[in-house]
């Protein structure tokens, strides 16, 4: 972990995982503050309102933080320089390859680049294109995901890669033994979200505070695509009515496709801001039910609200107790 936390300039090499409307300044400085190495999610935010952010999350915290990045955002270079003019040490990229000039224009500002690798042949070529650490996130996490379990990816991945670059796991992580044992096979830290969803700092509406307490691993389940020519990438959120309306969405999108009244680029666009403001509504406004309730599976070891520092100590307390008991 030593490697991952040098790298990030943090204590521990625990990121906070980028989750819309959550990882906003209070929860991202607090992480940091703890000693983790929080991340600002800027989602569909103007490159105006993720200056502000900035602004505000360095107002709380004089540690290291980063910034995640959606590669489809439409104003992508505008974000990198409004990350670069803050100085901003480390810019996530997420959400497909980088674009095009996207990965010279991150380090040509001094910032270091993480991406997210969801197959070993993507990796090795992201390593080649030069990015300094990758995430491998498995199915098992919340929001967007891949079709393949974490424990899978880290067996196939790390023994091929972690020499090469920093790499974290994500992905249904809520105790430090699992920590403990991506360590061992070669990881250089973690990324969790589910876990800080109900950090006494996350603003989250305490609605949906209540919905992760009160959810089981098996509530928290991935949506389903309704049309091929449609390609949407799985989102996994807790069970509710929101569930059906997004199949109504893509019945929709569906059908203005078949009548050549919006572009494939476009249609996806909408489904993605679908999801933003699907989110907005369950996080900010407290409606769980029509909102949607983004969680990995790890949400059942969500158990009450508490700081951000407790929530990292004890995952490090256990992630150091299980390796003490392997070293003796």
């Amino acid at each position: 972990m030593s490697r991952g936390a040098a790298f990030l300039g943090s204590e521990v090499a625990v990121l906070g995982g980028a989750m819309s409307w959550v990882s906003e300044r209070n929860l991202v400085a607090a992480i940091s503050n703890a000693g983790g190495f929080g991340v600002i999610a800027c989602g569909a935010m103007t490159p105006e309102l993720l200056d502000t952010e900035i602004a505000a999350t360095k107002a709380l915290t004089g540690k290291p933080f980063g910034v995640n990045l959606i590669t489809m955002h439409p104003q992508l270079s505008e974000l990198i320089a409004v990350c670069a003019r803050h100085g901003v040490g480390h810019v996530v990229l997420a959400g497909g390859l980088p674009p095009k000039g996207s990965l010279e224009a991150i380090k040509g500002a001094g910032a270091r680049c993480i991406c997210f690798a969801p197959t070993l042949a993507l990796a090795k070529k992201l390593i080649r294109s030069g990015v300094d650490a990758l995430v491998i996130e498995g199915m098992e996490a919340g929001g967007h995901i891949g079709p393949v379990s974490t424990s899978v990816l880290a067996q196939e991945m790390l023994p091929e890669i972690a020499g090469a670059v920093p790499v974290f796991v994500a992905g249904g992580i809520g105790r430090g033994e699992a920590i403990a044992g991506y360590l061992e096979m070669g990881a250089a830290g973690v990324q969790l979200g589910t876990r800080f969803v109900c950090a006494t700092e996350s603003i989250a509406h305490p609605n949906f505070k209540r919905a992760f307490i009160r959810a089981s691993a098996r509530d928290a389940v991935a949506s389903v695509q309704y049309d091929a020519r449609l390609p949407v990438i799985p989102v996994r959120a807790l069970k509710n009515a929101a569930s059906d309306l997004f199949s109504a969405k893509q019945r929709e999108v569906a059908g203005r496709l078949d009548e050549n009244a919006v572009a494939m680029a476009e249609a996806q666009l909408e489904i993605e801001h679908y999801w933003a403001g699907a989110l907005r509504r369950a996080v900010v406004d407290g409606d769980v039910e029509h909102g949607s309730v983004m969680a990995g599976q790890s949400v059942g070891m969500v158990t009450r609200e508490e700081p951000a520092a407790a929530i990292l100590a004890e995952l490090m307390d256990e992630a150091a107790a299980a390796l003490g008991r392997r070293a003796g």
